[in-house]
Parts: structure tokens; C-alpha cells; sequence
């Protein structure tokens, strides 16, 4: 029998487990203990942030059993006449609930007349029925469809919240995380909780699969690193980025050109790879202009990454981490998706922030 995947197990099932949707469940809430329920709700936000899990909860605290809940998903149930047989569903009363509750999901891929038809659903709704609709897509939802209902917009996991989830999760599992592996999953997570127990769950089959390699008979049994999470999701190592910026601090466009090209010939994701340089550069800067908080980031960070990011400060004689050249990086990791040499912005920035440091 297969294992549940991680983000099944570990799925909310009340709304005190929910993390970071504090604005949308404190609603919810309350308006089951004032039995002010709406007959439409539209969920709001990116992929694994909730708005399914939260639309269960929702309906089992409105005491919605199983027999009563539809699930709806859009994407492969988009045309009129899947609407038309939920229209015909709708007008039966519930099995053994005071409601009937269908969650939606890719509510935007429904066709233009399979929207027709649902709006009609919600202009006059039963009294017995409740719509959850769920979208990725907001802009592809007619404003007719959000006129009739509550829209609540979920949040994207912050990294903080990931870190936490991950480093708890991989505890419960029989492992643990360094705060630099953690961090790592955070930002390949991109905000969402889904996608960081996917990842979580490839490197600890790996880690807990492969126990004879010379690298785990060296961790002992249910420690994962940073170079477990890098070798299984091909997230770009520790010490491409570290030689980018140090390049940077040290004037040294040759070797920046170079990295980004190793990087390039690895064929590593080029967006990731400049998303964990500005990661590194935020904190390198938040260590020159606030080193109180060095205690505070070793909480976040491996005794490496700290010692490395200390050593850069340490380094820069021109100035070159603030937050001027921080906005350069930022912006071409904006242009990163509009160019077909992906390396280029990279390169463009580097040759910008090294060039104007020359010239004073």
C-alpha cells in the first residue's frame, strides 16, 4: 500500500490548523457562529494556498456531511451541459445536512456558456444550496459571477510560515532540517504550502531511501542538507551563487560572466538561480546596515551561509550591497520571463552594477 503524500496527511482539518489565511478564517468564522452563511462564495489566490481545504472546512463547521458535499473540478467539467446536470442537482434537497455545499475548483475554466448557465444558478439560488468557487485566475472570472458573490483573496505562504512547516513536517517524519535547507524549500515553494510538501516528500524518500551513501553514513539516519535538497530538485548549489556574489563585492566581472554561464550550462532554472542571489544580497544588506540582527538570521540561516554572508560584508570596500543595486537585481529578475537568452537580464545587471561602480 502506498504512503499518503505529505500534503494530504498533513492537511488541515479545522481552522485552527490553517496557516496564513488568519483574514479570511477569522470571517468564516464568525459568520457560522452567527449563522450569517451567503449561498456564494469566490476563493481567491495562487495554487496551494488553501482555498480548497479552507472550503471543506468551511462546509463541515456548517455541519455539511459527506453526502452533501460536491466537488466539483472545472477544468475537466467546463462545458453547459455539466452546468445544466448541477443546475438539475441543485433543486434536490439535501441526503442529511441543512445544506448542500458545492466546491467548484478552476472556476475560470468554465466555457462562456457553461457561465450563462451557472449565473442563473446564483441569481436565484435554493435556500438549501452554497457555491464555493475557487480561481487562480480572478481576471477570468465575469464580473457578473463576482457581483453575486463574497470574494475572499488567500495570501501566499510567506517563507517563514514554509520554513516552519517544513523543519515540523520532516520532525514528525523521523527527520531533521537545518535552517539553510529549510530556507531552500521555502524558496522553492514560491508560496505555496502544496508545493512545499511535494518537494519536502522527493528529498525525504531520497535521504530516507539511499542510508548507505558515503554522504548519509556521514549525516547519520533522518538528517537532510542543503546538498540533499540541491542534488533532488535541481535547485542551484550553495557555491554558484556565493561565487556570483562575490564577484559582485569584488569587481570581478569575469567571474560573474562565468558563473552565470556555468549556471546556464547546467541548464539550472536562471529565474530560481537570481531569486536565491537576491535572497542572499537582502540579508547581506540587512547585515551591514542592521547587524543587531545577526542572532535573529542565524535562526534562518546555516552556520555557512552566516559566516559567508559576514565575510561579504566584510569584503564589500565599495559599497556595492545597498539597496540601489539591489532594485538592479530585482528588476531584471522582472524581465527574466520576457527574454529568450534567459541568462541575459543576469548579465545585463552585472555589467550595470560593476560598470557604474568603475566609473566612480
Amino acid at each position: 500500500m502506498h504512503e499518503l503524500a505529505l500534503y494530504r496527511k498533513y492537511r488541515p482539518e479545522n481552522f485552527k490548523e490553517v496557516l496564513g489565511q488568519n483574514h479570511i478564517v477569522e470571517v468564516l468564522k464568525s459568520s457560522v457562529a452567527m449563522k450569517k452563511v451567503s449561498h456564494a462564495y469566490l476563493f481567491v489566490g495562487s495554487r496551494g494556498t488553501g482555498k480548497t481545504t479552507v472550503a471543506r472546512i468551511f462546509a463541515k463547521d456548517i455541519g455539511v456531511s459527506p453526502n452533501d458535499l460536491y466537488e466539483i473540478d472545472a477544468a475537466s467539467n467546463r462545458g453547459i451541459e455539466d452546468i445544466k446536470q448541477l443546475r438539475e442537482g441543485v433543486r434536490v434537497l439535501p441526503f442529511d445536512s441543512k445544506y448542500k455545499v458545492y466546491i467548484i475548483d478552476e472556476v475560470h475554466m468554465l466555457s462562456k456558456d457553461a457561465w450563462g448557465a451557472l449565473l442563473k444558478t446564483l441569481e436565484e439560488p435554493p435556500k438549501h444550496v452554497i457555491f464555493i468557487l475557487a480561481t487562480t485566475e480572478f481576471h477570468k472570472v465575469p464580473e457578473t459571477i463576482i457581483s453575486r458573490c463574497q470574494v475572499f483573496t488567500f495570501k501566499k505562504a510567506t517563507d517563514i510560515l514554509c520554513r516552519k512547516m517544513a523543519m515540523d513536517v520532516a520532525k514528525r517524519e523521523g527527520f531533521e532540517l537545518d535552517a539553510g535547507s529549510a530556507e531552500l524549500l521555502a524558496i522553492l515553494a514560491d508560496g505555496s504550502f502544496r508545493d512545499l510538501l511535494g518537494e519536502l516528500q522527493k528529498v525525504l524518500n531520497f535521504v530516507g531511501k539511499d542510508k548507505k551513501t558515503p554522504n548519509q553514513s556521514k549525516l547519520g539516519t533522518g538528517q537532510v542538507k542543503r546538498e540533499d535538497i540541491e542534488k533532488i530538485t535541481g535547485a542551484p548549489k550553495a557555491a554558484l551563487v556565493n561565487s556570483f556574489l562575490s564577484a559582485l563585492t569584488e569587481n570581478n566581472l569575469e567571474q560573474g560572466i562565468e558563473t552565470v554561464r556555468q549556471a546556464a550550462n547546467a541548464n539550472l532554472d536562471m529565474k530560481l538561480f537570481l531569486k536565491l542571489i537576491i535572497q542572499k544580497f537582502r540579508m547581506a544588506i540587512i547585515l551591514r546596515y542592521a547587524p543587531k540582527l545577526k542572532n535573529e538570521m542565524a535562526e534562518n540561516l546555516s552556520e555557512n551561509d552566516l559566516a559567508f554572508l559576514s565575510d561579504l560584508v566584510k569584503k564589500d570596500s565599495k559599497g556595492v550591497l545597498r539597496s540601489e543595486d539591489l532594485a538592479t537585481l530585482l528588476d531584471a529578475y522582472q524581465n527574466i520571463d520576457n527574454t529568450f537568452v534567459a541568462e541575459l537580464p543576469l548579465e545585463l545587471a552585472l555589467i550595470k552594477i560593476l560598470k557604474k561602480e568603475e566609473s566612480k
